[in-house]
């Protein structure tokens, strides 16, 4: 299939790889970009471990502390990869979202071990913090970095919708999801989704996707980079 990948760069750059290597056609157009925070080293004082939900908190947190020792509990194993590409040594991850690693930590860490940081975006709605506060844990959210859509379609990506040279687009966040809705919006090209299958990391995505007339949704089982692998198979069969 040929496939449009929505992802920050980075990210998208490996995806494309595991993408080309099941025999598919990736094209990036990333639309959005992360700014990580300058500021003052973080010494993690008092912090007895460390709680990363997205691989950019991690590499945001990297850049802010020489830390590496500390335990980090990671979201999925995407987000675990990138602790380990940035040296981090004790590293425990769950297999979904905040909820299932909040319910991992009951197994990892004792409520009463310390203050957990969390190495958070902006837009982070607090739910970490919630769900493990009501388990009796303590969390500190620091914020690191920032997400910040794009408002254009690359010259190729929009060449190719117009063209109908596509097959899927894969979404891996809600605001992945009203990015692309923005910039298909904008260029006027909502009739060329009618062609195209949807991958979603979630619910939530495939929702903020809705005002736009895909032929098909295709919805991870979970939101992980390996159930997108499968998910983009699941299309493939309906491509």
């Amino acid at each position: 299939m040929r496939i449009l990948l929505t992802r920050p760069q980075q990210d998208a750059v490996r995806f494309a790889e595991l993408l080309q290597a099941r025999g598919h056609q990736p094209l990036c157009a990333a639309l959005l970009s992360v700014r990580f925070f300058d500021g003052p080293v973080l010494t993690l004082a008092g912090v007895s471990a460390i709680l990363a939900t997205s691989a950019n908190g991690v590499r945001a947190l990297a850049r802010r502390t020489k830390e590496r020792a500390l335990p980090l509990f990671a979201v999925g194993p995407q987000t675990a990869d990138a602790a380990r590409a940035a040296g981090f040594e004790k590293i425990e991850f769950s297999d979904g979202d905040a909820a299932t690693l909040a319910e991992a930590m009951l197994g990892w860490l004792k409520p009463d071990s310390g203050v957990l940081l969390h190495a958070a975006s902006a837009d982070n709605e607090g739910r970490l913090k919630t769900l493990l506060a009501e388990e009796g844990y303590r969390v500190a959210v620091q914020v690191l970095y920032e997400i910040i859509a794009i408002h254009k379609l690359p010259d190729l990506a929009r060449e190719a919708l117009a063209q109908k040279g596509l097959d899927a687009v894969t979404v891996f966040s809600r605001n992945s999801a009203l990015a692309l809705q923005d910039c298909i919006d904008r260029a006027g090209l909502s009739e060329a989704c009618r062609g195209l299958v949807a991958v979603c990391i979630s619910a939530a995505a495939a929702e903020a996707l809705a005002p736009l007339p895909f032929r098909s949704v295709v919805i991870a089982e979970k939101p992980n980079q390996n159930a997108m692998l499968d998910a983009v198979e699941r299309a493939a069969a309906l491509a």
